[in-house]
This record gives C-alpha cells, structure tokens and sequence, in this order.
C-alpha cells in the first residue's frame, strides 16, 4: 500500500515538474534581466493563485529550483510569496496560505499558520535621512531563522530569529531573537513560559 502511494507521489511530482518548466525558464529569462529575487516574486505571486493540492506539487517544483534551498517534503499553501531567492526550507516544513517571506531559514518540521509575514529582518528599508524618501534608502536584509519544530501562529510578524520548538503566538510581532523551547505572545513579543519539561517541573 505505502509502496503504490509512494509511487503516486513521484508520478505527481514528475507531472509537476513538466508543469512548471515554462514559468522556471520564464524566471531565469527575468532573472537575468530584473534580478532573481523580483523575478522570484513574480512567479511566486502566479503560482501562489492555484489552489489544492495541485498547487501544492506545482510550488514545490517551482520553488525546489528556484529557491538556495527547498526540500521535496516542504508544504507550500495558496496565496504565499516569496521575496528573496536565497530563501530556504528544510524537510517538513509547512507554510500556511497567504504568508509573505523574504530572507527566511524554515526549519525541519517547523509550522507556519496563514498570514504569517516573515520579512528579511528588521532594517528591510533604510529610515535615516529624513531628506530622503523611505523607498529610495537602501536597507540591511538579514537571514531570519525559523528554528526545527517551531510553530509560528497565525498573522505573527517575525523579524528575528526563533529557536527550535518555540511557539510564536497569533498576532505577535517578534522583534527579539526567541530562545529555545519556549510560548512568546504579544506586541513587541515576550516570552510567557517554558517548554522545557525540565524547567516546568522545577518551577
């Protein structure tokens, strides 16, 4: 049983693979012209439109050639786009509809619920010259790492690293890195308990 849905699996990724390739070969034709991360977002913005399952293969395809790195496991949901293509996902992973992620690592096993925004750090824009307008200051992107088994709750704005197995909650903004094994909740977020058996228990 396991074998033939084994066997689905790989006829199903190979169908999208085909699928794609006419939006990879229009990505590496843009990239070379405009950059690969605003050819990134163009084709993540089209493909982010196509619902099931389906989408699911077809994102996975596009995203494990186009991305630094994209594991065949990796979940991509409806309505997410990507920014930036040094973007990586590791196995298992799991992101939620309607995400929009820049300069992300996405841990092993690591959840990310809808409308989760995860963008290249906190200094994305430059706001210095007061002279200058916001749009025309260049910025300082930095790698945000989403950490193994982490779960990222809905509509959180994350702008700094989370650790393994770390809950972020709904709504919150991360502006701090986030420990291990821990809940953080709230605008800017805090921390609000362990997950460390070992701590709860001594507590």
């Amino acid at each position: 049983m396991n074998s033939g849905r084994e066997l689905l699996k790989a006829l199903a990724r190979a169908a999208a693979t085909i699928a794609v390739a006419p939006a990879l070969a229009s990505y590496w034709i843009r990239s070379a012209i405009v950059g690969r991360d605003r050819a990134l977002q163009g084709s993540t913005q089209a493909l982010a439109l196509v619902p099931g399952i389906f989408g699911q293969y077809l994102r996975r395809a596009f995203l494990t050639r186009a991305l630094a790195r994209c594991h065949s496991s990796a979940v991509v949901e409806f309505g997410t786009i990507f920014s930036q293509a040094d973007a990586e996902i590791d196995e298992n992973a799991y992101i939620g509809a309607h995400c929009h992620l820049g300069l992300v690592h996405i841990g092993r096993d690591a959840l990310l619920a809808g409308g989760v925004h995860v963008p290249s750090g906190g200094r994305s824009h430059g706001i210095a010259d007061v002279l200058v307008p916001i749009r025309d200051q260049p910025g300082t992107p930095s790698l945000v790492r989403i950490g193994a088994g982490a779960w990222i709750g809905s509509a959180a704005v994350v702008m700094a690293d989370v650790g393994r197995d770390s809950v972020v909650g709904a709504g919150a903004v991360v502006t701090r890195p986030v420990p291990d094994r821990v809940v953080v909740a709230g605008v800017p977020a805090r921390i609000v308990r362990s997950r460390d058996r070992s701590i709860a228990a001594s507590a």
